[in-house]
């Protein structure tokens, strides 16, 4: 299942002053990992964005949000958009952002 490229190249210039962001193939896409958690990724077209659980009821209530569940197992945290609510730099940078802030309060993982 391929992924949108430019989306995932729009998120390495997001995340490039970041230190220990690493990338990995993950559920049939990209996922950005900062200090081994997952941040946010590319699943087709979407972003995956990992918000925290505290953030998650107005995050998925955004333009273009809902639950991240590929499964059929609701994933608690994370959001995934479709492609208008992200479109514009500004949007993207938050949910980046957004993102970010919450795996920063996460211990690192080997």
């Amino acid at each position: 299942m391929p992924f949108d490229e430019e989306l995932a190249r729009r998120l390495r210039a997001e995340l490039a002053n970041n230190e220990g962001v690493t990338e990995r193939a993950m559920f049939g896409g990209m996922a950005f990992l900062l200090n081994g958690n997952m941040c946010v990724g590319v699943i087709r077209d979407q972003l995956v964005a990992r918000v925290g659980p505290e953030r998650f009821g107005e995050a998925v209530e955004r333009l273009g949000a809902r639950t991240f569940d590929l499964t059929g197992r609701p994933m608690s945290g994370w959001v995934m958009v479709r492609p208008e609510g992200f479109d514009t730099g500004q949007p993207l940078a938050k949910w980046v952002r957004e993102s970010l802030d919450y795996v920063l309060t996460l211990p690192p993982q080997q």
